[in-house]
Protein backbone atom coordinates (compact mmCIF):
# COMPACT_ATOMS: atom_id res chain seq x y z
CA UNK A 1 0.00 0.00 0.00
CA UNK A 2 1.31 3.64 -1.13
CA UNK A 3 0.10 6.93 -0.43
CA UNK A 4 -1.30 8.29 -4.17
CA UNK A 5 -0.84 12.11 -4.78
CA UNK A 6 -3.21 14.46 -6.35
CA UNK A 7 -1.89 17.04 -8.75
CA UNK A 8 -3.87 19.28 -6.13
CA UNK A 9 -2.02 18.36 -3.12
CA UNK A 10 1.56 18.89 -5.23
CA UNK A 11 0.43 22.41 -6.54
CA UNK A 12 -0.81 23.60 -3.70
CA UNK A 13 1.87 22.35 -1.77
CA UNK A 14 4.13 24.61 -4.11
CA UNK A 15 2.01 27.67 -4.04
CA UNK A 16 0.97 28.01 -0.02
CA UNK A 17 1.61 25.76 2.77
CA UNK A 18 5.39 23.92 1.71
CA UNK A 19 7.00 26.60 -1.02
CA UNK A 20 9.94 25.24 -2.94
CA UNK A 21 12.06 28.56 -1.11
CA UNK A 22 11.05 28.28 2.45
CA UNK A 23 10.00 24.35 3.47
CA UNK A 24 12.43 21.91 1.59
CA UNK A 25 11.90 19.75 4.17
CA UNK A 26 8.73 18.60 3.06
CA UNK A 27 9.99 18.01 -0.90
CA UNK A 28 13.01 15.86 0.75
CA UNK A 29 10.03 14.30 2.77
CA UNK A 30 8.05 13.11 0.01
CA UNK A 31 11.82 12.17 -1.71
CA UNK A 32 12.42 9.99 0.88
CA UNK A 33 8.88 8.12 1.76
CA UNK A 34 9.19 7.70 -2.06
CA UNK A 35 12.16 5.66 -1.87
CA UNK A 36 10.42 3.93 1.20
CA UNK A 37 7.89 2.68 -0.80
CA UNK A 38 4.96 4.76 0.87
CA UNK A 39 4.52 8.01 -1.33
CA UNK A 40 4.00 7.86 -5.27
CA UNK A 41 1.84 9.37 -8.06
CA UNK A 42 0.59 8.11 -11.31
CA UNK A 43 1.68 9.51 -14.75
CA UNK A 44 -1.66 11.36 -15.36
CA UNK A 45 -0.74 13.42 -12.29
CA UNK A 46 3.27 13.74 -13.96
CA UNK A 47 1.07 14.45 -17.55
CA UNK A 48 -0.51 17.47 -15.72
CA UNK A 49 2.55 18.55 -13.93
CA UNK A 50 5.00 18.68 -16.82
CA UNK A 51 2.03 21.36 -18.67
CA UNK A 52 2.65 23.67 -15.94
CA UNK A 53 5.68 24.98 -17.30
CA UNK A 54 7.00 26.10 -13.94
CA UNK A 55 9.42 24.64 -11.30
CA UNK A 56 6.88 22.05 -10.32
CA UNK A 57 7.40 20.99 -13.01
CA UNK A 58 11.15 20.88 -13.18
CA UNK A 59 10.59 18.74 -9.68
CA UNK A 60 8.60 16.05 -11.53
CA UNK A 61 10.52 15.72 -14.64
CA UNK A 62 13.81 14.95 -12.09
CA UNK A 63 11.55 12.36 -10.16
CA UNK A 64 9.78 10.14 -12.94
CA UNK A 65 9.95 7.05 -11.18
CA UNK A 66 7.53 8.22 -8.42
CA UNK A 67 4.60 8.28 -10.82
CA UNK A 68 3.32 4.69 -11.43
CA UNK A 69 2.86 3.80 -15.05
CA UNK A 70 -0.37 1.74 -15.95
CA UNK A 71 -0.28 -2.15 -15.93
CA UNK A 72 -2.50 -4.40 -17.57
CA UNK A 73 -4.53 -4.34 -14.01
CA UNK A 74 -4.75 -0.54 -13.76
CA UNK A 75 -5.97 -0.41 -17.27
CA UNK A 76 -9.21 -2.89 -16.80
CA UNK A 77 -9.76 -0.51 -13.12
CA UNK A 78 -10.04 2.74 -15.27
CA UNK A 79 -12.31 1.06 -17.66
CA UNK A 80 -14.23 0.01 -14.30
CA UNK A 81 -14.29 3.53 -12.98
CA UNK A 82 -14.99 5.25 -16.50
CA UNK A 83 -17.96 2.92 -16.92
CA UNK A 84 -19.15 3.68 -13.23
CA UNK A 85 -19.29 7.38 -13.98
CA UNK A 86 -20.46 7.43 -17.26
CA UNK A 87 -23.20 5.55 -16.50
CA UNK A 88 -24.02 7.90 -13.14
CA UNK A 89 -27.19 9.83 -13.44
CA UNK A 90 -25.67 11.71 -10.46
CA UNK A 91 -23.14 13.76 -12.68
CA UNK A 92 -23.89 15.90 -15.93
CA UNK A 93 -22.35 14.65 -19.37
CA UNK A 94 -19.60 17.46 -19.24
CA UNK A 95 -18.45 16.12 -15.26
CA UNK A 96 -17.84 12.70 -16.80
CA UNK A 97 -16.08 13.52 -19.49
CA UNK A 98 -13.67 15.72 -17.10
CA UNK A 99 -13.55 12.99 -14.79
CA UNK A 100 -12.40 10.56 -17.61
CA UNK A 101 -9.98 12.82 -19.40
CA UNK A 102 -8.48 13.78 -16.26
CA UNK A 103 -5.57 12.54 -14.08
CA UNK A 104 -8.89 11.80 -11.38
CA UNK A 105 -10.23 8.29 -12.99
CA UNK A 106 -6.66 7.18 -12.91
CA UNK A 107 -5.67 8.18 -9.31
CA UNK A 108 -9.38 6.27 -8.68
CA UNK A 109 -8.52 3.34 -10.62
CA UNK A 110 -4.98 3.08 -9.99
CA UNK A 111 -5.64 3.31 -6.22
CA UNK A 112 -8.04 0.02 -6.52
CA UNK A 113 -6.03 -1.79 -8.17
CA UNK A 114 -3.30 -1.56 -6.18
CA UNK A 115 -4.67 -1.20 -2.83
CA UNK A 116 -3.68 2.54 -2.75
CA UNK A 117 -4.68 5.20 -0.11
CA UNK A 118 -5.63 8.87 -2.53
CA UNK A 119 -4.35 11.87 -1.04
CA UNK A 120 -6.07 15.09 -2.25
CA UNK A 121 -7.97 18.45 -0.96
CA UNK A 122 -10.63 17.61 -2.37
CA UNK A 123 -13.97 16.42 -0.40
CA UNK A 124 -17.33 14.42 -0.64
CA UNK A 125 -19.61 16.62 -2.92
CA UNK A 126 -23.18 16.37 -3.67
CA UNK A 127 -22.37 18.80 -6.97
CA UNK A 128 -23.75 17.51 -10.31
CA UNK A 129 -21.25 19.20 -12.68
CA UNK A 130 -17.93 18.06 -11.43
CA UNK A 131 -16.86 14.39 -9.95
CA UNK A 132 -15.13 14.32 -6.72
CA UNK A 133 -12.29 11.99 -6.05
CA UNK A 134 -13.86 11.07 -2.87
CA UNK A 135 -17.12 10.71 -4.04
CA UNK A 136 -15.36 8.13 -6.68
CA UNK A 137 -13.38 6.70 -4.06
CA UNK A 138 -16.42 5.85 -1.97
CA UNK A 139 -17.95 3.97 -4.71
CA UNK A 140 -15.01 2.14 -5.64
CA UNK A 141 -14.00 1.13 -2.09
CA UNK A 142 -10.51 3.10 -2.44
CA UNK A 143 -9.55 5.01 0.84
CA UNK A 144 -8.57 8.57 0.59
CA UNK A 145 -7.60 11.45 2.93
CA UNK A 146 -5.95 14.92 3.32
CA UNK A 147 -2.15 15.75 2.91
CA UNK A 148 -2.45 16.70 6.49
CA UNK A 149 -3.93 13.74 7.76
CA UNK A 150 -0.91 11.35 5.62
CA UNK A 151 1.81 13.67 6.98
CA UNK A 152 0.56 13.10 10.63
CA UNK A 153 -0.10 9.41 10.12
CA UNK A 154 3.37 8.94 8.62
CA UNK A 155 4.88 10.99 11.11
CA UNK A 156 6.50 13.62 9.08
CA UNK A 157 8.69 16.18 11.02
CA UNK A 158 9.97 19.83 9.61
CA UNK A 159 12.16 20.65 12.15
CA UNK A 160 14.04 24.18 12.52
CA UNK A 161 17.37 24.19 13.63
CA UNK A 162 17.70 20.12 14.36
CA UNK A 163 15.62 20.33 17.30
CA UNK A 164 13.33 17.40 18.41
Amino acid sequence: MAYLLDTNVLIAAKNNHYGFDFCPAFWSWLDESNGAGVVRSVERVYDELIERGDELSDWARARRPLFLPLSAEDVRAVAEVNRWANDSPDYDPAAKAEFADAADSFLVAQAKAGGHTIVTHERISDGRKRIKIPNAAAVHGVDWCTPFHMLRVEQARFVLGGAA
